[in-house]
């Protein structure tokens, strides 16, 4: 057994005995663990407040055979806007659902862990549209998981020219004459292949610092929502 001191955010919880918790949480270095809590839901535990759902914050544990067993925690973060905004928390709720699904233990998910806490930052503190704040965060995760998309070119004769089509089969853009014989190719505006393209190479704490029309933001969300169920096999809301 040893003793390990790690940040992390707790991605679900559920009741144990008449007092303790287990806890998943997601960290940077250690992927996705599972966390015993003992005792943290006496109403004075010192674990109380740390170790419910979507609380990030500093952890010292050990870890045992089958888990991790908490000792303190100081919090760092707990999306307080989120708790009280069912709206809010029903998309942080679906976030954290493909999170669970991307991830495993003993795996480095630093670049996955941002992103999903500026996410929830975005869908916490702002007013964007959360559609608009979930498709930017499935595409950028589809980057980290190795499905990023060809940009550069037509995915199909290397054309740099009017790349105005979105190919969910071909993984990536095709000019008007390629997407002719591509049934399943979305048309796109300007905008919408400049926010892709911005999306792609954003450093993290730039990723949400933009904004999109009403009718690019509705072409977005149908590429990012089709472009993900297709690339993890799986229908997510």
């Amino acid at each position: 057994m040893g003793i390990v001191k790690t940040n992390g955010i707790i991605i679900s919880e559920s009741n144990m005995g008449d007092f303790d918790k287990m806890l998943t949480m997601l960290t940077p270095g250690l992927g996705k663990i599972s966390c015993v809590a003992k005792g943290a839901r006496r109403p004075k535990s010192s674990l109380l407040a740390g170790t419910q759902f979507l609380c990030f914050g500093e952890y010292i544990m050990y870890k045992g055979s089958e888990h991790y067993s908490i000792n303190s925690c100081e919090m760092i973060e707990m999306f307080y806007n989120i708790r009280i905004d069912l709206d809010k928390l029903e998309n942080a709720v679906n976030i954290t659902k493909i999170i669970q699904d991307v991830t495993d233990e003993n795996e480095n998910c630093y670049k996955i862990l941002q992103l999903y806490l500026n996410t929830l930052y975005m869908i916490s503190e702002t007013e964007k549209n959360p559609n608009f704040i979930i498709s930017i965060f499935k595409l950028k995760l589809l980057c980290y998981l190795g499905f990023k998309p060809r940009i550069e070119c037509c995915v199909n004769c290397q054309s740099k020219e009017n790349l105005f089509y979105f190919s969910i089969k071909d993984n990536g853009l095709k000019c008007e004459s390629c997407a002719k014989v591509d049934k399943g190719a979305i048309k796109i505006s300007l905008s919408t292949f400049i926010a892709i393209k911005y999306i792609i190479t954003a450093p993290p704490k730039k990723l949400f610092s933009f904004n999109l029309g009403n009718q690019s933001q509705k072409e977005l969300e149908i590429i990012c929502k089709i472009y993900f169920n297709e690339k993890l096999e799986k229908e997510y809301k």
